[in-house]
């Protein structure tokens, strides 16, 4: 996966409160089998109505957030099931990362796993950047992994807690498959060392 160092995005608010997984993507799109291809059903019973077209009423589909990239979310996001998919369709539509007072465990695990950032703020923190990207069309602010802070040109700025081998992962590019195979050649000798001698 891609290594994150800082990024700088406008931002969506989602206030809703305990979004779970199956709002994110619902399990009927969850039949494919790769990772990509997931973020048109994003939100998908928000973001379509019941014949097809984007719901005008939804936040995703206001034209001041069609470029946005950093998501802001109400408290207890990503609740519900462990479906990996929902972070999936979240980078999937140009989301790496997440900022919100609390996520689900699972989810949060899930998003490192695959190269997103969930950044936890004070409740206070968290509504100063919902208002000003609610109030300012094309509202960006900077996140930056190696200082672990949330900036903005407005003069915000707040730092937020991480732990220090999720954050190692996120700026190396690291997934649990890469940190393995970081020990290939002592795998690889040890399996050498192990092998069943054949017999004559």
């Amino acid at each position: 996966m891609q290594p994150y160092t800082n990024t700088t995005g406008i931002v969506l608010p989602l206030e809703k409160p305990n979004v779970d997984t199956d709002q994110i993507i619902p399990a009927r799109f969850l039949k494919r089998v790769e990772r990509s291809g997931f973020g048109e059903f994003l939100f998908y019973a928000w973001r379509y109505l019941p014949d097809g077209n984007l719901n005008p009423d939804f936040i995703l589909n206001y034209p001041q957030y069609q470029h946005a990239t950093i998501l802001v979310v109400g408290p207890n996001f990503g609740s519900g099931s462990s479906r990996e998919h929902a972070p999936w369709a979240l980078l999937d539509y140009g989301f790496r990362t997440i900022i919100g007072t609390s996520f689900a465990d699972i989810f949060r695990n899930n998003c490192y796993q695959n190269g997103m950032l969930p950044v936890i703020l004070t409740a206070d923190g968290r509504d100063i950047l919902v208002n000003r990207a609610q109030t300012t069309v094309g509202y960006k602010i900077t996140v930056d992994l190696n200082d672990q802070t949330v900036t903005d040109t407005e003069g915000f700025m707040e730092t937020f807690e991480m732990d220090a081998f999720r954050r190692d992962c996120l700026l190396r590019g690291l997934d649990d498959i890469s940190l393995t195979l970081q020990h290939e050649n002592a795998i690889a000798a040890y399996e050498k060392k192990n092998m069943p001698q054949k017999l004559s």
